[in-house]
């Protein structure tokens, strides 16, 4: 105690000298005590930095030489054969998975119950003709050389499984048309290639059979191809009609092996769709209606023209037919819409060219009765 005693006394005797000092030995009294302060952290510093470079230069260090590195005699460059093959693999690898999911995206009709599903009314599965059943693996460029005109199945070979099927559609449809307002068959098809023109052309050679008079009219002006199929001269055709070169009863031809009377295109016209709206068509349907126990049409495929749907409000009875594993369910349904969107009743649908499997259904075979949009003449 006595010992702080002191020290205070002797504190307040320094500040009361340090009061008693003029003003400028205070400031420099203040000025020194902050110098002093400075060259102590100063020097704390220089002490610090000289212990780390002790520190840093007293380290070893941890890496090792394990091999030498060696210089190769060639420069390195790109494997062009290994990258053009792995392009390759890669490429080929990309497009199957491209073509299996089109596929898988776009399944065809495979059993008609997928179209009673939707309601629609199926009144035939007609298989494939067993005497073109060869045509089936045959690839396209290889079918052009056969000769385009092949005669009737119906005629040619009654027995076949195909014609089979299509007098059980005859039979289906007289009581179906024994409800409709005329004896007036449309025959047509979602899209080309379904097979419209084999089915009309057969069922109306099945129906003459019967004893029934029956006239085939092609009503396709853009792309007809009947005339070949039935190997008669394309002139005085619907279209000659239409415009009012002849009458109807001039038009007419006589298909003598099938046993049916038949009315060609005629030759191409640049209004197809305007000409099946003139009167003139509408007195020929009459006329036809009026002369023939059954009157068959062959029209365009709906989803590529209008044509159809112009002719179905003529017609008594709507047949549309689909091709196995290649017209998809979406596009009848689409197509069954648009006639009804015109007012036209479809009644059912024809499932056409169907190949056996081990599921017992059948795909598509005929190489010459689908539909062609490569021939103007």
């Amino acid at each position: 105690m006595e010992k702080r005693k002191t020290l205070q006394d002797e504190k307040a005797k320094l500040n009361k000298r340090v009061s008693a000092m003029p003003e400028t030995q205070q400031e420099i009294l203040r000025l020194s005590r902050d110098v002093e302060s400075g060259r102590a952290v100063y020097m704390q510093l220089l002490n610090r930095q000289q212990e780390l470079s002790i520190s840093k230069s007293s380290a070893i260090g941890n890496v090792r030489i394990i091999d030498n590195a060696v210089t190769e005699l060639k420069p390195v460059k790109p494997k062009k054969v290994l990258i053009v093959l792995i392009g390759i693999i890669f490429g080929g690898i990309v497009s199957i998975g491209l073509v299996l999911l089109r596929v898988f995206l776009r399944r065809g009709i495979e059993t008609p119950e997928q179209l009673e599903e939707l309601g629609i009314n199926v009144y035939a599965s007609i298989p494939v003709a067993e005497a073109y059943s060869n045509n089936i693996v045959q690839p396209k460029w290889s079918k052009k050389v056969q000769n385009e005109i092949q005669g009737f199945l119906a005629v040619d070979n009654p027995a076949d499984l195909a014609i089979e099927a299509i007098r059980g559609l005859r039979t289906s449809l007289h009581f179906a048309m024994m409800e409709a307002r005329n004896n007036v068959l449309m025959i047509s098809g979602a899209s080309p290639n379904a097979g419209k023109t084999f089915v009309s052309s057969n069922l109306a050679a099945v129906i003459s059979q019967t004893g029934k008079k029956v006239l085939f009219i092609d009503t396709d002006m853009r792309k007809g191809y009947t005339h070949k199929l039935f190997n008669q001269n394309n002139e005085n055709g619907l279209s000659d009609i239409l415009v009012g070169n002849i009458e109807s009863s001039k038009a007419i031809k006589r298909i003598i092996s099938a046993d049916f009377d038949y009315i060609s295109r005629g030759m191409v016209p640049p209004n197809p769709a305007e000409l099946l709206m003139h009167r003139r068509f509408g007195e020929l349907i009459s006329w036809a209606s009026a002369n023939y126990d059954i009157v068959v049409l062959d029209t365009p495929p709906i989803l590529a023209v209008t044509d159809a749907a112009v002719i179905g409000h003529y017609v008594g009875t709507t047949l549309l037919v689909a091709r196995f594993e290649e017209n998809t369910v979406k596009e009848i349904d689409v197509s069954i819409k648009r006639f009804e969107n015109a007012g036209i009743a479809v009644k059912g649908c024809i499932l056409n060219g169907v190949v056996k499997k081990a599921s017992s259904y059948y795909g598509y075979g005929y190489s010459h009765y689908g539909y062609s949009y490569k021939d103007n003449k």
